[in-house]
């Protein structure tokens, strides 16, 4: 796996979206999507995904 290709950690989230770019909490960028909506689905959708393994961790 290349250096900039990292799995995204719990400490990245939330994820945010700014224009086309989806940003990881520390505001480094991680994608770039081909508009804004679509960045903002993306961001929205990763967060809603971590907060589930989040959930799904502490309950175990």
């Amino acid at each position: 796996m290349p250096e900039d290709d990292k799995p995204l950690e719990p400490e990245d989230f939330p994820l945010r979206s700014k224009r086309k770019k989806i940003l990881k909490n520390d505001g480094e960028t991680i994608a770039e999507a081909c508009n804004e909506p679509t960045a903002e689905e993306v961001a929205e959708r990763l967060n809603a995904e971590e907060q589930v393994r989040e959930e799904d961790r502490w309950s175990a």
